[in-house]
């Protein structure tokens, strides 16, 4: 085939990209697979032709604009008998004994085994109004039903809500959101929140995001800044729970500035990171299983978004054609991210323990919206508790579904006991949600005493050093040891997440909660000692699991009080009440 060398070429390769979608569109009815195939091939050489871009092929960075096209990509929910795609099981098995497995969600590549008939009849999905079609179709390939019941769903992707709907939620249920999480997801209440960890940890700390205003509180402050910022200063004025853009302005007079509703004020990054004079952002996915212990996962791949969508990684090729280095640039976002998450940390755990049966329960997807300065220095612009979905490019197809179904993987979705799937109360209350039927107790079981113990002696030293907080591995109790191995079985189900905290290098950021947590301390050293050989941890973990351990034990090697090791690890002047 002949090079492509010039502009001219390029818009004549577009031109004939544009007709093959509409022939494919055409031709999509009469067979679903040789149209997957082709669409494939079609999007694999669409992206090929971008990187050639990225790298200059032809001069300049011409992105051929796939979501001009004229066809809605979407992934099929299912395919014709002819089917040919590897069949996978429908389960994966928890690294250890007596610990369930968890469902198995694929991507259009592959289909699922269909589980036995009692069982299958508990797989439904709540449906919602705001479900995206890349998750309808990532569970249909598991076989979830789609249920209009508000008591026997297993999952739902749907609104956040308000704290006192989540006690609606029954033990053997996910939702999507976290109670508390519009503390980062609201622009006014991100800013605040950073505010106040800058304050009390320093701009070194927290100079990832501009100055900002909120008003009509901040007036006086903003218009001192706007008398010292000069006339030339822009400023950018956004409504404090808006999404997608909407209501955002860019300003440079006083006079321009609304005074009858509430603003976020913050000043333009005047001198961003350009690409063919162009402005971009980017768009990071970041996924949190649970917030106490707090685990956060980073997607590798997202968007950039110019006029339209392309990769990140993308990005990431061009500018390491270019000689940046842009480890250095994700690991300046990992940080943002950490950051961040735990800013909205002490409002969440609050709202968890006010209103869930059990963490099981929750778990979210964050879009976090992140600009580069012209020193490649990254920039919060804000969290999105509800980030767009939406397939409208092969691309987006290709990014968001692979995202979904390692999401769902990760949130390791469990099959229940028939009477687990408890009927709804006949009087719901009108102040919760209507996605569940009723209230229950809490049945969440509580902590042995001995356990308490542990808890409270680790978390009432004010000065611990790594000597003292490596002991928290010496005596592992029934709790701990079923969070451990929850922890390693998630690890196996990453796709192409990427966990950040915990990590082996993550105990810096610990002194950033507002408050210490057990938890975050027994994960911290976990990483710590078994990173490098996690062969070790999990054998370890395998044993005591098949000792049932996990469940409740009464051997003395588990508990605090009883252990022989005591004397070693607990100092004799703490009372064990």
């Amino acid at each position: 085939s002949t090079f492509v060398t010039n502009h001219s070429a390029a818009l004549l390769f577009h031109f004939v990209v544009r007709l093959r979608f509409a022939h494919l569109r055409v031709t999509a009815k009469k067979s679903h697979s040789a149209n997957r195939q082709s669409l494939n091939s079609l999007v694999c050489n669409t992206q090929i032709l971008n990187m050639c871009c990225w790298k200059g092929v032809f001069g300049c960075p011409l992105i051929i604009d796939v979501s001009s096209l004229p066809l809605s990509v979407e992934e099929p929910m299912s395919l014709g008998a002819e089917d040919d795609r590897e069949e996978r099981p429908a389960l994966v098995p928890s690294l250890f004994p007596l610990i369930p497995p968890t469902l198995y969600f694929s991507t259009a590549s592959e289909k699922v085994e269909l589980l036995p008939a009692e069982q299958r009849r508990l797989l439904k999905w709540k449906m919602s109004t705001v479900t995206p079609n890349v998750v309808k179709h990532t569970i249909a390939r598991s076989h979830f039903k789609v249920t209009k019941k508000s008591h026997d769903w297993l999952g739902c992707w749907g609104h956040h809500m308000k704290s006192p709907g989540f006690k609606a939620i029954g033990e053997h249920q996910k939702l999507n959101h976290f109670p508390g999480t519009f503390q980062i997801g609201r622009k006014d209440r991100l800013w605040r929140n950073l505010s106040k960890m800058q304050a009390r940890f320093g701009k070194q700390e927290f100079s990832f995001f501009p100055r900002t205003f909120v008003l009509p509180q901040d007036i006086k402050l903003l218009r001192k800044a706007w008398e010292d910022s000069g006339s030339r200063q822009k400023w950018i004025i956004k409504p404090p729970a808006s999404a997608r853009g909407i209501g955002i302005q860019v300003i440079h007079k006083w006079s321009q500035m609304p005074r009858k509703r509430p603003l976020l004020v913050q000043k333009y990054l005047h001198k961003p990171y350009l690409i063919s004079g162009n402005k971009f952002d980017l768009r990071i996915y970041v996924y949190v299983t649970s917030y106490d212990p707090l685990r956060i996962y980073i997607f590798s791949d997202g968007l950039v978004r110019f006029a339209s969508c392309k990769a990140l990684k993308a990005l990431w090729q061009y500018l390491g054609a270019r000689g940046v280095n842009t480890t250095l640039i994700w690991e300046k976002i990992k940080d943002i991210v950490i950051k961040t998450i735990i800013a909205s940390e002490p409002y969440v755990n609050s709202l968890l323990k006010m209103n869930l049966k059990t963490p099981y329960s929750c778990h979210e997807l964050f879009g976090f919206d992140i600009m580069l300065d012209e020193k490649l220095k990254p920039w919060i612009l804000e969290v999105n508790i509800s980030p767009s979905l939406h397939s409208n490019t092969a691309l987006d197809v290709s990014i968001k579904g692979q995202m979904i179904r390692d999401l769902l993987n990760l949130a390791g979705f469990r099959i229940p006991q028939k009477e687990d799937v408890i009927a709804p109360c006949s009087s719901a209350s009108s102040s919760t949600s209507s996605l569940c039927g009723g209230n229950r107790e809490r049945t969440k079981p509580d902590l042995s005493a001995d356990e308490k113990v542990k808890r409270a002696f680790y978390l009432t030293q004010r000065y611990a050093d790594q000597d003292f907080l490596s002991t928290v591995l010496d005596v592992l109790t029934p709790e701990d040891v079923r969070l451990l191995a929850e922890s390693e079985d998630e690890l196996t189900r990453l796709g192409q997440f990427e966990r950040i905290f915990p990590s082996p290098s993550s105990s810096r950021y610990l002194r950033f909660f507002e408050c210490s947590r057990y938890l975050n301390i027994l994960l911290d050293q976990w990483e710590q000692k078994h990173w490098n050989n996690r062969t070790k941890g999990i054998s370890l973990l395998t044993s005591l699991c098949q000792k049932g351990v996990h469940l409740g034990t009464s051997d003395p090697a588990h508990m605090v009080r009883n252990c022989g090791k005591r004397t070693s690890v607990y100092p004799k002047k703490f009372k064990f009440v």
